[in-house]
């Protein structure tokens, strides 16, 4: 008994210095003190609730995959970050999606933070390109999460307009936003300007180091959405030159932001605990590495569907070809950088405010970039963002 009592005081010792290390350990540079982007940077004015949910689609199914059988239904295991206080609406709704083999957890910090500044966020697992999908993860069913993004809209505006549910009278059906990470990105992505599988009530999309080099111009040709590319320069899974870079070239008015030595993973939550790492790219290419071979193009061909909706399947697949790995810059910074960055974009055009819109704007094009040294902005000069004015 003395012995499994000295057994369990070393654990709790060993969870205690744990703890303080993750707490403590390689902290990231703070913004300039009394800087605006030290203020937005702080939580909002609102406080914020949440509740966890399972979203049925009892519509569409889910694809058998591997030793799963399939389902004739789709379940979405989710999470909502909303507005707590009663006079908190209608806000805008912003729906984010996770990257290939990740979760909705791993946008909690971005979802807190944005809800406490008015946004109303729901984030889901997709059934099969999540981290422990049935069978294995699938990158193919990224074609069926759009039609996920619009089932999520659908039943969140159902739940503001019933009285009495949590959310009821929160959210403005005229100002709505989808973001995600990586695959998210993607995914939000093609919900935002697909031909065929875009939802017009989305009126802005933030891919954060999503997929992009075999979109063309002709891709982003219509809806005229405000859209924009957050990215490191130092992404290894989907390299920032042939992706990123290339965004403001493609579509009017395209906006991007570069992190100076951001990784591709930084942008996850959970990467927060590996901040001592180099490059948590390593763990992201293990994961991803696993169910896509960088080698392999086949898998992509005719999947967005024809080539005359804008899609180059002739693109490389760049994933996980750096080596060795850049030593690139604390996660905790990066996602600092993410938090203003993506509140900036979304109050710059689904804000109802003009002088928050305008101030918004304004940051990210001029006062971030001179207090934030790995921020760099750019755009499309032919057409300006709200708020922006051209040539600026």
């Amino acid at each position: 008994m003395k012995l499994l009592l000295k057994i369990l005081a070393t654990f709790a010792v060993l969870l205690a210095l744990l703890a303080a290390y993750v707490t403590f350990s390689h902290q990231p540079k703070e913004f300039p003190a009394g800087s605006e982007s030290e203020a937005r940077l702080a939580p909002g004015l609102w406080s914020v609730a949440t509740f966890d949910e399972v979203f049925v689609d009892r519509d569409r199914p889910t694809q058998a995959n591997g030793d799963y059988p399939g389902d004739d239904q789709r379940a979405l295991d989710g999470d909502v970050w909303y507005p707590f206080e009663a006079e908190a609406g209608p806000r805008p709704l912003l729906v984010f999606s996770h990257g290939f083999t990740s979760g909705r957890r791993n946008g909690a910090y971005l979802a807190e933070h944005l809800a406490s500044h008015g946004f109303v966020v729901v984030a889901v697992d997709y059934p099969l390109t999540s981290m422990g999908a049935p069978g294995g993860a699938l990158v193919e069913d990224v074609i069926n999460q759009p039609g996920d993004v619009s089932f999520l809209i659908d039943t969140l505006l159902g739940y503001s307009a019933v009285s009495g549910h949590a959310l009821s009278g929160k959210i403005d059906p005229e100002r709505i936003g989808v973001l995600g990470i990586s695959l998210g990105g993607l995914t939000s992505t093609l919900a935002g300007f697909h031909p065929e599988w875009r939802d017009s009530r989305i009126a802005a999309v933030l891919s954060i180091a999503g997929p992009s080099n075999f979109f063309s111009s002709k891709f982003f040709a219509t809806p005229d959405v405000p859209f924009m590319m957050l990215a490191g320069d130092l992404d290894v899974l989907v390299p920032y030159a042939s992706n990123a870079a290339t965004i403001p070239g493609k579509k009017p008015g395209a906006e991007l932001v570069t992190i100076s030595g951001g990784s591709h993973t930084g942008f996850s939550g959970g990467t927060a605990l590996l901040r001592a790492m180099d490059n948590t790219d390593a763990i992201g290419c293990w994961s991803v590495g696993r169910y896509i071979d960088p080698n392999e193009q086949s898998q992509w061909e005719g999947l967005f569907g024809p080539v005359d909706f804008g899609i180059d399947y002739s693109a490389p697949n760049e994933l996980c070809m750096i080596d060795p790995l850049p030593k690139t810059m604390n996660v905790l910074r990066q996602q600092m950088i993410a938090r203003v960055v993506i509140t900036a974009f979304f109050e710059a055009h689904l804000s109802d405010e003009a002088s928050l819109r305008e101030s918004a704007a304004r940051f990210l094009s001029a006062t971030g970039v001179a207090e934030i040294p790995e921020f760099s902005y750019a755009r499309s000069a032919t057409s300006a963002p709200r708020g922006i004015p051209a040539g600026s």
